[in-house]
């Protein structure tokens, strides 16, 4: 059945116990948790580290394995959200090492996905790009595919800001680009970890990708999203996407659910689908962000019962 969790992710101070212990203490089945290299965070929602890969030795292994068993929670994937097609070379060269040293830790404790992006160079084209994910992606899911770990590619385009403009950050934006990416990497560990709202704020039907990629649903995220039409109206779809739509938690924004869960359990998907937060009506204190797990959790019930 399907698996309800989140994305460690809006849980930035916590260490990986305490964000384990929450999701224990609230009834969620899985938790996936964010492995971003140490360091200072470039963006909202990066730079956290629940488990830090570059560290993982026997004992700590053992440890991670064994705390998710005593408290009935699993780690439905390691999440690490980077651009391996930087057009600065030395940043994607950090981002392509850093995947590779994630699935490693997926390897060692047993989690059978990571979650990351393709990446994009904003300033070139789709088909430009493609010939760069070509050249750069095959050896990463190879090196995945070995290890029995998948890779699923969030569709979040990364254009929110205007250090994203023109193009944004991750090439995985729509299912004429999902395609060609699958055409040219057909390894079936390679798919999509899904997150419908992308779709909804770019004027797409979140619904139907997932019966026509019902083979490459490698995990789900459960995002929301609310478009303003007067805002758009106004704007126009050229503008900073930011300026007619913001990010909502589950059930406070335009995601038909009730057909999106229709999809999944007509496609047999059986797998975590995990609330992930970005909506900044609930950032204002630790109360908040407690408060928008739980609606999310509360409002998801009635599409995946507790289990």
């Amino acid at each position: 059945m399907l698996k309800l969790g989140f994305v460690s992710a809006i849980l930035p101070e916590k260490t990986f116990e305490q964000v384990i212990d929450f999701a224990a203490a609230e009834q969620f089945s899985c938790v996936e948790i964010m492995c971003w290299p140490k360091g200072k965070a470039e963006r909202r929602y990066a730079g956290v580290s629940h488990i830090d890969v570059g560290t993982l030795d026997d004992e700590m292994v053992q440890h991670i394995r064994t705390y998710q068993k005593e408290k009935k929670v699993f780690v439905s994937g390691l999440g690490y959200y980077p651009n391996p097609m930087d057009p600065d070379d030395k940043k994607a060269a950090t981002a392509m090492a850093h995947i590779r040293a994630v699935v490693d830790g997926a390897e060692k404790l047993g989690i059978p996905v990571v979650n990351t992006f393709i990446g994009r160079n904003p300033s070139l084209n789709i088909n430009d790009n493609l010939k760069m994910f070509a050249e750069r992606f095959p050896e990463i899911v190879a090196y995945a595919s070995k290890k029995g770990v998948k890779i699923g590619i969030e569709n979040c385009p990364m254009f929110f800001t205007n250090d994203e403009w023109p193009g944004g950050k991750n090439l995985a934006i729509s299912p004429a680009v999902w395609e060609r990416m699958f055409d040219l990497v057909p390894d079936p560990n390679f798919g999509l970890n899904y997150d419908p709202s992308h779709l909804v704020w770019m004027q797409m039907d979140p619904v139907q990708p997932i019966y026509d990629f019902r083979d490459r649903l490698h995990h789900i995220h459960l995002k929301d999203v609310k478009v303003y039409p007067e805002k758009l109206n106004r704007v126009g779809i050229l503008a900073n996407p930011l300026e007619y739509h913001s990010p909502k938690i589950p059930g406070l924004g335009d995601v038909p659910w009730g057909r999106f869960f229709a999809a999944l359990t007509d496609v047999g998907y059986r797998g975590p689908c995990c609330i992930e937060v970005e909506d900044k009506a609930y950032e204002k204190s630790e109360e908040d962000i407690r408060m928008a797990i739980l609606t999310s959790r509360n409002y998801l019930r009635q599409f995946i019962p507790g289990s």
